[in-house]
Parts: C-alpha cells; structure tokens; sequence
C-alpha cells in the first residue's frame, strides 16, 4: 500500500522521512496543512509495533493538529513528529539534536515541541539545532515550559461544559470520574478534579504513574482493561487513542467521554455509535487544546501565563457552541467540530 492509497492520507502537504545512523534516530514528520500558518504540533517518541502504525499516527495526528488549531483559532496549521523508540537507539541528547536538524531542514514549514515520551529537556536539545521549536523552559512571568498543566485545565473545564450540557449539573462535586492514564496531563487532571470533589477511579499500565497520583490524590485504581466499562459518570481518556469503537462504545456505562487522548475515536462512525447511546462525546481535539495554546503563546512571544489561562477558558465555550448544534441537528458532536474546522480552513485558504 503506498502512502496515497493510505486510509488516513487526507491530501496532506507533504511526509517526511528521516534516519539519522549515528544516533539511531527514525522519525516522521508529517505536514497535514498550512494554510492557517505554519504547521505545528508536537513531538511523539512511541514503540509501534510496525513502521505502519507509525505511519498511520503521524497522519492522523497531524490532521487533528490542523482541526485543533483552527478550532481554537491559532495563527498555525497542523503537523506532527513520531520518533520510532527502539531499544537499540534510547533517548539522548545526540538523538534530539538529529531532532532539531530535521525540523530546521523543513526551513520554518513544521514548529515542533513536546508530547507523549518526550519532555521539556528533549526540546532543549532540539533548540540547539532549530529556532522552529516551543515548549521550552519557561522564563519569569511569560508564556512557556510543559505544557500538559495547560492541557489538563483546558479539559477539566471541559468535562465541566460536559457535565452542564448532558447531566445538568454545575460542578463535579460527587461525580465519579474514570481517567484512563495518569502521565503528565492525566495527574494533573485528577488533582483539578479532587479539588472540584470528584471521585476518581484510575488506571495506568505504568506502575510508577500510579503511585505518583495515588501519593497526591486519593484515587481507586482499577484495572486498565475494564476502566472504559467502570460505574462512572465521566470517562476521561488520557492515554493513548483508538479506544472508542463498536467493541467497546456498546458496554461504556458513563454518560460522558471527556478527556486530553488524541484520536480518541477510532473511526467516524463512533460518533455516531456513542450518540445512538446518548453518551455525550467531547471532541477530543476542542477539549485538549489547553496545551497548543500554551506553546502557541511561548512561540509568538510576549505572552503572560494570564494570557494562556484566558485563552485556554475559552474552550467551554466552543464545546457548549459544538454540544448545542449537536442536539439541535441530533449530528454526532465530532461531524459538528469537523464541520467547523474544515470551515475555517476553507476560508484561510481563500
């Protein structure tokens, strides 16, 4: 199968390949679209199975980075980075600086930062070869760092709209919540959710996460084979994607799936499938742009953390304005932000 005749090939821009023998790296970058700007989008360092799949993330990766900056109305376009982990080539300084050389070959076209194995140290190493890189250290009072912080405030209000919009409740005061993983965005977001009065049931296939949000949170940890199917009100994906589909949507028991996971639904029929149910999806790409308004903040320059607080409250409201046309028109809430983004790209490109 060639990458035209791929099933996530979306008339993308252009598909990079690159392999870089002394440091062992192997990595794709893809450009879904600049038409709204530069693409950008973070860096994914993951043990795929086969070079397909990882093929297959970076394009659908880099499409839902195109829709989540045009949703949440940055000056960017979509791309996305995976580093094909290995056993032979682990992490290291050499490894991200071939990083950055990469990046600074595409001359500006791809803005690269953090996401799932890669941290802020990896993307000093990266700057070293590029100035096309965010989520950086950050310096006083500006704009910049991890970013995930940003990410999992962006979706603890969402669940909030969430919750507003399918239960009729204004808080999450004795709710019960299911986060699937509790990395980076997912520990941070069962502290919002404590501190808001939720109950948390958690899962992780890493040990060493779920002792560090059990040290912090009180949580109940279940097994992550059946956290999707808990007796929940709020299931909050925040691991990896693919975990909706016509397996799993027909025994999810919560009302409502809000959480930071890219690519949450593995097709668009799911949507569909979790409407028929009446289970009030959240658009992952609109819920978990908390973390690109960060960086998008850090790159432009001359921003406050004020500013990103005031741009990442912003997503209720795009989720209630998506929730609302959703039930006037019974469409499923992804076709609705799809239909919206697709909208606003239309019309950059004009």
């Amino acid at each position: 199968m060639g990458v035209f005749d791929h099933h996530e090939f979306d008339d993308h821009e252009s598909l990079h390949f690159f392999s870089d023998k002394a440091t062992g790296l192997q990595a794709i970058i893809a450009i879904h679209s600049t038409a709204l700007g530069p693409a950008a989008g973070g860096c994914r360092r993951w043990m795929y199975s086969s070079n397909t799949d990882a093929l297959t993330d970076a394009l659908r990766l880099s499409r839902g980075m195109t829709y989540k900056n045009a949703v949440a109305e940055l000056p960017f376009g979509g791309g996305k980075a995976v580093i094909l982990a290995n056993n032979a080539a682990p992490k290291s300084p050499e490894l991200f600086s071939a990083l950055g050389r990469a990046v600074a070959s595409l001359g500006g076209r791809y803005i690269t930062a953090e996401d799932v194995g890669v941290s802020v140290e990896d993307m000093r190493h990266v700057q070293q070869q590029t100035e096309f890189v965010s989520g950086l250290p950050q310096s006083g009072t500006n704009a910049g760092g991890d970013p995930s912080p940003w990410t999992a405030v962006g979706v603890f209000l969402g669940i909030q709209a969430a919750v507003k919009s399918r239960l009729n409740l204004d808080s999450c005061e004795g709710l019960t919540v299911a986060v699937q993983g509790v990395g980076h965005v997912g520990g941070h977001l069962c502290r919002l959710l404590h501190e808001a009065g939720a109950k948390l049931l958690v899962a992780d296939v890493n040990r060493d996460n779920l002792k560090s949000v059990g040290e912090k949170t009180p949580v109940k940890v279940i097994a992550p084979s059946e956290i999707l199917y808990a007796d929940a009100d709020v299931i909050a994906p925040c691991a990896l994607g693919n975990v909706l589909s016509s397996a799993t949507i027909s025994r999810i028991k919560a009302k409502v799936i809000a959480g930071a996971a890219n690519n949450q639904l593995s097709t668009e029929a799911d949507g569909a499938r979790l409407t028929e149910r009446e289970i009030l999806y959240a658009p992952d790409y609109v819920i978990n742009a908390g973390g690109i308004i960060s960086v998008s903040h850090e790159y432009l320059g001359k921003s406050s953390e004020d500013q990103v607080r005031n741009d990442v409250a912003k997503i209720p409201q795009r989720l209630d304005l998506i929730f609302a046309e959703s039930k006037k028109t019974g469409r499923p809430t992804n076709e609705v932000a799809d239909k919206l983004a697709r909208r606003i790209i239309a019309a950059g490109k004009k």
